[in-house]
């Protein structure tokens, strides 16, 4: 089983609306976004995925994330947790690694990090 990882950032403003405490508040992270590919059949030039392909599409789908109010986006519910930002990127990367000729069901995982510590993975099950 072969596995490979592209990585990514972003900034964004959040706050979240379930939360008591200092994140409650308005602030920023500067977000880290790992995409995780998986699979055992390598194309005939022996690679998994092309690392521009995949890095490319990660870019694409955090642009809108860039430089924003998360909490301005529907789909998080007025709470982007790392875990909703995480799910998020997946379900976009799916469609769109579909459409750039890579099998979505490569898609292992999507990480978030918050700060270089603490980070979310979705994952496929």
């Amino acid at each position: 089983m072969f596995s490979i990882r592209v990585e990514a950032e972003f900034a964004a403003a959040h706050f979240l609306s379930h939360y008591y405490g200092k994140c409650e508040s308005l602030h920023g992270h500067n977000y880290r976004v790992r995409l995780w590919v998986r699979g055992n059949d390598l194309d005939e030039g022996g690679m998994l995925a092309d690392f521009g392909v995949l890095k490319q599409a990660l870019r694409d789908v955090i642009a809108g994330l860039d430089h924003t109010n998360l909490n301005d986006i529907p789909a998080f519910n007025n709470d982007p947790s790392a875990e909703r930002i995480a799910l998020f990127v997946f379900k976009n990367l799916e469609d769109l690694l579909s459409r750039r000729g890579i099998d979505p069901a490569k898609l292992r995982a999507v990480d978030v990090f918050e700060t270089p510590v603490n980070m979310a993975r979705y994952e496929r099950s």
